[in-house]
Protein backbone atom coordinates (compact mmCIF):
# COMPACT_ATOMS: atom_id res chain seq x y z
CA UNK A 1 0.00 0.00 0.00
CA UNK A 2 3.29 2.15 0.85
CA UNK A 3 3.46 2.55 -3.33
CA UNK A 4 0.02 4.74 -3.80
CA UNK A 5 -0.54 8.09 -3.61
CA UNK A 6 -3.28 9.20 -1.25
CA UNK A 7 -6.70 7.93 -2.38
CA UNK A 8 -4.81 5.96 -4.57
CA UNK A 9 -6.92 2.47 -5.86
CA UNK A 10 -5.62 -1.04 -5.53
CA UNK A 11 -7.33 -3.80 -8.15
CA UNK A 12 -6.90 -7.21 -8.33
CA UNK A 13 -8.30 -10.53 -9.73
CA UNK A 14 -7.39 -13.69 -8.32
CA UNK A 15 -9.07 -17.53 -9.02
CA UNK A 16 -11.50 -18.34 -6.04
CA UNK A 17 -12.48 -21.16 -3.72
CA UNK A 18 -14.80 -22.69 -6.16
CA UNK A 19 -13.08 -23.01 -8.62
CA UNK A 20 -12.20 -26.44 -10.51
CA UNK A 21 -14.98 -28.19 -7.78
CA UNK A 22 -15.96 -30.58 -10.72
CA UNK A 23 -12.03 -31.45 -11.12
CA UNK A 24 -11.67 -31.52 -7.53
CA UNK A 25 -14.40 -33.77 -7.29
CA UNK A 26 -13.28 -36.26 -9.56
CA UNK A 27 -9.96 -37.07 -8.77
CA UNK A 28 -10.66 -37.06 -5.15
CA UNK A 29 -13.54 -39.84 -5.54
CA UNK A 30 -11.12 -41.33 -8.17
CA UNK A 31 -8.39 -41.55 -6.24
CA UNK A 32 -10.38 -42.71 -3.03
CA UNK A 33 -11.65 -45.84 -5.10
CA UNK A 34 -8.37 -46.53 -6.86
CA UNK A 35 -5.67 -45.69 -4.31
CA UNK A 36 -7.85 -46.10 -0.80
CA UNK A 37 -7.53 -42.81 0.07
CA UNK A 38 -6.46 -39.09 -1.52
CA UNK A 39 -4.52 -36.17 -1.51
CA UNK A 40 -5.35 -32.54 -2.99
CA UNK A 41 -3.92 -32.22 -7.11
CA UNK A 42 -5.07 -28.78 -7.29
CA UNK A 43 -3.77 -25.47 -5.47
CA UNK A 44 -6.28 -24.44 -2.24
CA UNK A 45 -7.92 -21.20 -3.57
CA UNK A 46 -9.44 -18.00 -1.35
CA UNK A 47 -12.24 -17.31 -0.40
CA UNK A 48 -14.63 -13.90 -0.61
CA UNK A 49 -14.14 -13.34 2.74
CA UNK A 50 -10.43 -13.82 3.31
CA UNK A 51 -10.15 -11.35 0.20
CA UNK A 52 -12.18 -9.06 1.83
CA UNK A 53 -10.53 -8.87 5.38
CA UNK A 54 -6.61 -8.58 3.41
CA UNK A 55 -7.65 -5.82 2.37
CA UNK A 56 -9.15 -4.67 5.43
CA UNK A 57 -6.37 -5.50 7.10
CA UNK A 58 -3.65 -3.96 5.14
CA UNK A 59 -5.75 -0.45 5.71
CA UNK A 60 -7.10 0.05 3.01
CA UNK A 61 -10.96 1.73 3.14
CA UNK A 62 -14.32 1.35 0.79
CA UNK A 63 -13.14 -2.33 0.33
CA UNK A 64 -14.74 -4.26 -2.16
CA UNK A 65 -14.94 -7.82 -3.50
CA UNK A 66 -17.01 -9.14 -6.12
CA UNK A 67 -16.68 -12.47 -8.09
CA UNK A 68 -18.11 -13.49 -11.39
CA UNK A 69 -17.86 -17.98 -12.36
CA UNK A 70 -16.72 -18.49 -16.02
CA UNK A 71 -17.21 -22.30 -17.52
CA UNK A 72 -15.51 -23.50 -20.28
CA UNK A 73 -15.92 -26.45 -21.65
CA UNK A 74 -12.99 -29.25 -22.39
CA UNK A 75 -12.92 -31.96 -24.61
CA UNK A 76 -11.37 -34.44 -21.62
CA UNK A 77 -9.94 -34.57 -18.28
CA UNK A 78 -6.01 -34.59 -20.08
CA UNK A 79 -6.95 -31.30 -22.36
CA UNK A 80 -8.40 -29.51 -18.97
CA UNK A 81 -5.00 -30.35 -16.44
CA UNK A 82 -2.71 -29.62 -20.07
CA UNK A 83 -4.46 -26.16 -20.15
CA UNK A 84 -4.23 -25.91 -16.16
CA UNK A 85 -0.44 -26.64 -16.27
CA UNK A 86 0.33 -23.99 -19.16
CA UNK A 87 -1.43 -21.52 -16.90
CA UNK A 88 0.74 -22.54 -14.13
CA UNK A 89 -2.07 -23.51 -11.84
CA UNK A 90 -1.03 -26.72 -11.04
CA UNK A 91 -0.53 -27.76 -7.60
CA UNK A 92 1.84 -25.48 -6.08
CA UNK A 93 1.55 -27.24 -2.65
CA UNK A 94 4.83 -27.95 -0.98
CA UNK A 95 3.60 -31.22 0.49
CA UNK A 96 1.61 -32.29 -2.71
CA UNK A 97 1.83 -35.57 -3.81
CA UNK A 98 3.99 -35.45 -7.07
CA UNK A 99 2.20 -38.54 -8.61
CA UNK A 100 -1.08 -39.42 -10.31
CA UNK A 101 -1.68 -42.49 -11.77
CA UNK A 102 -2.60 -43.22 -15.05
CA UNK A 103 -5.02 -45.70 -14.05
CA UNK A 104 -6.71 -42.88 -11.65
CA UNK A 105 -6.46 -40.20 -14.13
CA UNK A 106 -8.87 -42.66 -16.40
CA UNK A 107 -11.61 -43.38 -13.61
CA UNK A 108 -11.05 -39.45 -12.65
CA UNK A 109 -12.34 -38.93 -16.62
CA UNK A 110 -15.14 -41.30 -15.92
CA UNK A 111 -16.57 -39.83 -12.71
CA UNK A 112 -16.19 -36.33 -14.28
CA UNK A 113 -18.09 -36.91 -17.33
CA UNK A 114 -20.84 -39.23 -14.96
CA UNK A 115 -21.29 -36.38 -12.55
CA UNK A 116 -20.85 -33.14 -14.56
CA UNK A 117 -20.43 -34.02 -18.30
CA UNK A 118 -22.27 -32.47 -20.50
CA UNK A 119 -24.47 -34.22 -23.98
CA UNK A 120 -21.92 -33.26 -26.63
CA UNK A 121 -19.11 -35.42 -24.58
CA UNK A 122 -17.43 -32.54 -23.26
CA UNK A 123 -16.70 -31.54 -20.03
CA UNK A 124 -17.13 -27.97 -17.89
CA UNK A 125 -14.88 -26.18 -16.00
CA UNK A 126 -15.84 -23.58 -13.28
CA UNK A 127 -13.33 -20.74 -12.53
CA UNK A 128 -14.43 -18.89 -9.98
CA UNK A 129 -12.66 -15.00 -10.60
CA UNK A 130 -12.57 -12.98 -7.25
CA UNK A 131 -12.37 -9.33 -8.05
CA UNK A 132 -11.16 -6.63 -5.23
CA UNK A 133 -10.82 -3.02 -5.08
CA UNK A 134 -9.78 -0.77 -1.99
CA UNK A 135 -8.56 2.90 -1.53
CA UNK A 136 -5.80 3.82 0.09
CA UNK A 137 -7.18 6.25 3.01
CA UNK A 138 -7.07 9.74 2.46
CA UNK A 139 -8.50 13.00 4.68
CA UNK A 140 -10.12 13.98 1.67
CA UNK A 141 -11.97 10.44 0.70
CA UNK A 142 -15.83 10.27 0.81
CA UNK A 143 -16.82 8.73 4.53
CA UNK A 144 -19.64 6.72 5.02
CA UNK A 145 -22.65 8.03 7.28
CA UNK A 146 -22.76 7.44 11.09
CA UNK A 147 -24.68 4.44 11.42
CA UNK A 148 -28.37 5.55 12.28
CA UNK A 149 -28.48 9.08 10.82
CA UNK A 150 -30.56 7.78 7.66
CA UNK A 151 -33.41 9.62 6.84
CA UNK A 152 -35.70 6.63 5.51
CA UNK A 153 -35.64 3.20 7.01
CA UNK A 154 -35.49 0.26 4.39
CA UNK A 155 -38.30 -0.90 5.91
CA UNK A 156 -39.78 2.03 4.17
CA UNK A 157 -38.75 1.76 0.76
CA UNK A 158 -41.75 -0.45 -0.30
CA UNK A 159 -44.26 2.41 0.66
CA UNK A 160 -42.22 4.74 -1.34
CA UNK A 161 -42.82 3.24 -4.57
CA UNK A 162 -46.40 1.68 -4.23
CA UNK A 163 -48.06 4.64 -5.55
CA UNK A 164 -45.85 4.80 -8.83
CA UNK A 165 -47.30 3.92 -12.59
CA UNK A 166 -47.46 0.60 -13.67
CA UNK A 167 -45.48 -0.28 -16.72
CA UNK A 168 -47.90 -1.47 -19.34
CA UNK A 169 -46.77 -3.94 -21.50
Amino acid sequence: MSCLKEDGVFLGAMFGGDTLFELRTALQVAETEVEGGFAPHISPFAQMTDCGNLLTGAGFSLTTVDFDEITVDYPSITQLMKDLKGMGENNASWNRKSILRRKTVEYASKVYQEYYGNEDGSIPATFQVLYMIGWKPSKSQAKPLERGSADVSLKELGSMFKDLPKKSS
